[in-house]
C-alpha cells in the first residue's frame, strides 16, 4: 500500500465523530423547535400588525375626507367672509347716500316750512281781502236798499203831481222849494246810480283778486299735503322735527330751549346742557346757592342728571349751605352716593358756584358725551360713561383713575382720550369742533386732520383705496387728533388696527405713503426721529393701563396730605403742553398754528378744582 492506515486513530476518530453528530443533532432538534415557536409567534405579531395597519390606514383615510371637508369649509367660510365686507362696504355706501337725502330732505323741509309761512302770510292777506269784499257787499246792499227807498219816494210823489188838478199847482208852487222833488231827484238817484256801478266795479274786481288768492291757497295746501304725506313716508315717526344744531330746520314748537326726547336721531346734533336762562323761574339766579330752599336744590340736582339723589337730600338738606359745606364722605353717607364720579360731578359744580367762575366746557350736558365718544370712535364705552353721568366739565378734570373707573383700561384708547380732549382745549370747547363729512379740500393739512372725527378717517380711508379696511377703525379709537398729536402713532399701528397682514407689504407700503402725505412730511420726520430715540416705547393696540400701586410706607400718609389730582389728568388744563409717556414737551413744529394756546409759551396755572377748593368754604 501506498498509505499506512492507522485503524486505532480511524476508530477513536469516528467515535469522535459520533459523538459529535449525535450531540449536535439534539441542538439542530432543539433549534428547530424554537425556531417555529418563534415562526409563529412572528406570524402573530405580523397578523396583529397587519390589522393595526389597516385600521391606521382606514383612519388616514377618515382624516383626509374630513380634511378635505374642512378645507372646503374654509373655503366657503372665506368667501362668505369677502362678500361680508362687499356687502358691508355697500352698506356704508348706502348709509352714506341715505344720510345724504336725509340731509337734502331737511333742507327741502325747511323750504318748505319758509314757504308754509309765506301761504299763512298770503291766507291772512287772502282772509283780510275777503272781509274787505263782505264789507263793500253789505255797503253795497245798503245803497241798493237806499235807492229803492228813494226811487219809491220818487214814484210815490210822481204819481199824485200828476192826478191834481191845475189850480193846485200854483199853490203847491208857492210852499217853496222843497216842493219841488223832481229835478232835485233825479240828480240823487243818478249820483246813487253812478256809485252804484263804481261799488259794482270794486266788488267784480276784488272777488277777481279772491278767485286768485283761492286758486293760490289751494295750490299750497295741495304742495302741503302732499309734502307731509312725503315726510311721514320718509319719518314714520310720531313727533314732528325740530331744528339741530347741524340742520338749517326752524324749531317745530317753542319750548326748544329744553331737551324732549323724540322726533331727532342721536347723532342728528350735540345737544348742549340748559342755559342758566332756561332754568326754572322759582330758582333765580341772582340768590346765592347757599340760599336756596331744599326744593330749589333738589329740582337743580334733578335737572343736573342726578336725580337718583333726590329723595335722601330732600331728608338731609335744608338749604344750599347744606351741600356747599358737605364732604364727598358725606355725599357717600347722606345722599348714598356710592359711584365717586357721581360725587366728583356734583362737587365740581358746587365748586363752580363758590367760584362763580363760568366755564365753556360747562355747557355741555352727559348726553353730548356719549356723542362726543361716537365722533372719537369709542361707542363701546358710552354706557359706563352715561351711567357715571360725566359731562363737558367732568371730562376737563378726568384722571386716569377715572378712566379706570370707566372700565377704560386699553392704552390706545386712553391716548385717543386725551388728544380728544386736547382737541376740545383747542377749540374752546365748541361742540362741534369734530369734522365728520369730507369738505371740498382736495389736501387737508395738519390744523384740519386734528379734528377729524373716527367717521372722516374711515371716509379718507375709503379715498385711499382702502375701503374693505375701513370698517375695522370701528370701536378703535381712532380719529384726527390721535393721529396728528400722539408722536408714537404711526403707519404701522394704524395697518395693525386695521388687521392688515404683514405678507401684504405693497399694502403696507401703500397706506404708509398715504399716512406720510396726511400728516405732512415734518411731523413724519418728527415721528420716525421720536420713534429712533433712546428708551421708546413703541405704541401697541394690546397694552393696558394699570392703577398706581401704593408702597407700604405711603399708607401713614394717607390721612396727612391731600394728594394733588392736577398731575394725574389724563389731559391737562395748560393745553400749551403736550405730555408724552409722563414727560411734558412742547408741541412740535408742525402742530403750531392749530390753536392759539399751541403757539405761545405755556404760563403756570393753578387748576381749577384745586383753586375752587381752596376758595370754597371749610366744612
Amino acid at each position: 500500500m501506498e498509505y499506512d492506515i492507522d485503524f486505532y486513530k480511524h476508530f477513536a476518530w469516528l467515535r469522535k465523530v459520533n459523538l459529535h453528530s449525535s450531540g449536535n443533532s439534539e441542538s439542530y432538534q432543539e433549534r428547530l423547535s424554537r425556531l417555529e415557536g418563534d415562526k409563529e409567534s412572528l406570524i402573530l405579531q405580523v397578523s396583529v400588525l397587519t390589522d393595526q395597519v389597516e385600521a391606521q390606514g382606514a383612519k388616514i383615510s377618515d382624516l383626509q375626507s374630513s380634511l378635505v371637508e374642512h378645507q372646503h369649509k374654509l373655503d366657503s367660510t372665506e368667501e362668505m367672509l369677502q362678500q361680508e365686507l362687499l356687502h358691508r362696504t355697500s352698506l356704508e355706501n348706502q348709509k352714506l347716500s341715505l344720510m345724504g337725502e336725509v340731509s337734502y330732505l331737511k333742507i327741502k323741509l325747511a323750504d318748505m316750512e319758509g314757504k308754509q309761512g309765506q301761504g299763512a302770510e298770503r291766507q291772512h292777506k287772502a282772509e283780510t281781502v275777503v272781509n274787505f269784499i263782505s264789507e263793500l257787499q253789505e255797503q253795497m246792499c245798503r245803497f241798493q236798499k237806499e235807492i229803492n227807498s228813494k226811487i219809491q219816494e220818487k214814484k210815490a210823489l210822481e204819481i199824485p203831481a200828476d192826478s191834481s188838478s191845475p189850480v193846485a199847482c200854483p199853490t203847491e208852487s208857492t210852499e217853496g222849494p222843497g216842493s219841488k222833488p223832481g229835478p232835485s231827484s233825479d240828480r240823487t238817484s243818478r249820483g246813487l246810480i253812478k256809485e252804484l256801478r263804481i261799488l259794482k266795479d270794486k266788488v267784480e274786481h276784488l272777488e277777481d283778486q279772491k278767485l286768485q288768492y283761492e286758486k293760490k291757497l289751494k295750490a299750497t295746501k295741495v304742495k302741503e299735503i302732499v309734502s307731509s304725506v312725503f315726510i311721514q313716508r320718509v319719518y314714520p315717526h310720531p313727533y314732528r322735527l325740530r331744528r339741530t344744531q347741524s340742520g338749517g330746520l326752524q324749531a317745530a314748537d317753542p319750548d326748544a330751549g329744553q331737551f324732549r326726547r323724540g322726533g331727532l336721531r342721536a347723532t342728528a346734533g350735540p345737544r348742549l346742557t340748559r342755559t342758566p336762562e332756561s332754568y326754572d323761574s322759582a330758582r333765580d339766579l341772582n340768590i346765592p346757592f347757599s340760599q336756596w330752599t331744599k326744593g330749589q336744590v333738589c329740582g337743580w340736582l334733578e335737572d343736573y342728571g342726578l336725580g337718583q339723589y333726590v329723595n335722601l337730600t330732600r331728608q338731609w338738606v335744608e338749604n344750599g349751605q347744606t351741600l356747599l359745606s358737605a364732604t364727598p364722605q358725606d355725599f357717600e353717607k347722606e345722599m348714598g352716593m356710592k359711584n365717586p364720579l357721581h360725587r366728583k360731578k356734583l362737587q365740581l359744580a358746587l365748586n363752580a358756584f363758590t367760584t362763580k367762575v363760568i366755564e365753556k366746557s360747562s355747557e355741555l350736558d352727559y348726553i353730548w358725551v356719549t356723542r362726543w365718544l361716537d365722533d372719537i370712535g369709542l361707542p363701546q364705552y358710552k354706557d359706563q360713561f352715561h351711567e357715571a353721568r360725566v359731562d363737558g366739565r367732568m371730562i376737563q378734570y378726568l384722571t386716569v383713575n377715572d378712566l379706570l373707573t370707566l372700565k377704560v383700561t386699553s392704552q390706545l384708547h386712553h391716548l385717543s382720550i386725551k388728544c380728544a380732549i386736547h382737541v376740545l382745549h383747542a377749540n374752546k370747547f365748541n361742540p362741534n369742533c369734530l369734522r365728520r363729512r369730507p369738505g371740498e379740500e382736495r389736501q387737508p393739512s395738519p390744523s384740519e386732520v386734528v379734528q377729524w372725527s373716527n367717521h372722516r378717517v374711515m371716509e379718507w380711508l375709503r379715498a385711499v383705496d382702502l375701503a374693505e379696511y375701513a370698517p375695522n377703525l370701528r370701536g378703535s379709537g381712532v380719529h384726527g387728533g390721535l393721529i396728528i398729536l400722539e408722536p408714537r402713532f404711526s403707519s404701522e399701528t394704524l395697518a395693525l388696527l386695521l388687521n392688515i397682514p404683514p405678507q401684504k407689504t405693497l399694502l403696507r407700503r401703500h397706506l404708509a405713503t398715504a399716512f406720510s402725505a396726511l400728516v405732512g412730511t415734518q411731523a413724519t420726520q418728527e415721528k420716525r426721529e421720536y420713534g429712533n430715540a433712546t428708551g421708546h416705547v413703541p405704541l401697541t393696540t394690546t397694552a393696558k393701563v394699570k392703577p398706581k400701586k401704593l408702597g407700604f410706607t405711603q399708607f401713614s400718609h394717607l390721612r396727612k396730605r391731600k394728594p394733588d389730582e392736577s398731575a394725574d389728568y389724563i389731559c391737562p388744563i395748560d393745553s400749551g403742553t403736550l405730555t408724552v409717556n409722563g414727560v411734558s414737551r412742547l408741541p412740535s413744529a408742525a402742530l403750531r398754528g392749530l390753536s392759539p394756546n399751541l403757539d405761545r409759551q405755556p404760563e403756570r396755572r393753578e387748576p381749577m378744582g384745586i383753586k375752587a377748593q381752596a376758595n370754597g368754604p371749610k366744612p
